[in-house]
């Protein structure tokens, strides 16, 4: 199964346990599409692929988001649900019991220069010091850095990152001791600069208002901080 790395991590918490075969690529179906194809000339079967953004890929027979056949499967789920009647959201607590809440959200801020989009990222590059990512946002740790701008990854034993990097766009992933996620990146085709943050809490934590207090207080830091949008002129998303 796959999907894209500013999507939820919950597929990747359900692969550890079941042990399927899981990855994450860039943002978009033309990158889990091409890779579901290599995966399927390889021998393997490809059952599952997601994006952030609302899209789905069902079945290998269309290597990309469907509509169709997503809505032709969640028709069967529920279908099924009701044998055993459950509902939906019955069942999507029982899925976050079981591999653990994973709450997410996104936004972004707008900017049109794009020489304070570059300062943004060049001064998160050197936040503690020249080549220095920060160790902290606010109050949360900080437990890695990836920037596939400059092709850097502190969790690779080489710091190397292992998915495709681009020196045209912006994008720095942070990863929280908290359990917390975070990537700022640059749209290809918008004067955006956006952001998806998750917090992934281990099963038995049932208490998903807590969860989200605390994603909320994780995000304000990255604005505040990471962001700092009254130093670089940016302008929120409108409410």
């Amino acid at each position: 199964m796959l999907s894209s790395t500013v999507s939820s991590k919950i597929l990747r918490a359900i692969a550890l346990k079941e042990g399927f075969h899981f990855e994450e690529t860039l943002t978009g179906f033309k990158w889990m599409g091409n890779r579901a194809k290599q995966l399927i000339d390889q021998g393997k079967t490809v059952l599952f692929a997601f994006e952030e953004a609302i899209g789905y890929m069902c079945c290998p027979f269309v290597l990309d988001k469907d509509g169709v056949s997503a809505a032709v499967i969640s028709a069967e789920l529920v279908s099924f649900l009701a044998t055993k009647n459950l509902s939906l959201s019955l069942q999507l607590k029982a899925i976050y019991l079981e591999y653990g809440y994973h709450i997410t959200t996104a936004s972004y801020f707008i900017c049109h220069d794009q020489g304070t989009i570059q300062k943004l990222f060049e001064n998160l590059r050197n936040y503690d010091g020249k080549n220095k990512y920060p160790k902290t946002c606010g109050k949360f740790e900080i437990s890695a850095v990836r920037d596939l701008t400059t092709g850097y990854d502190s969790n690779q034993p080489d710091k190397k990152a292992v998915l495709p990097t681009s020196k045209s766009s912006q994008m720095i992933t942070f990863t929280f001791v908290n359990g917390g996620v975070a990537t700022m990146r640059t749209s290809g085709t918008e004067p955006k600069i956006k952001y998806y943050a998750e917090l992934c809490a281990p099963p038995g934590n049932s208490d998903p208002e807590q969860l989200k207090r605390e994603l909320d207080e994780l995000v304000g830091a990255i604005e505040e901080h990471f962001f700092q949008p009254q130093k670089y002129n940016l302008q929120p998303k409108a409410e």
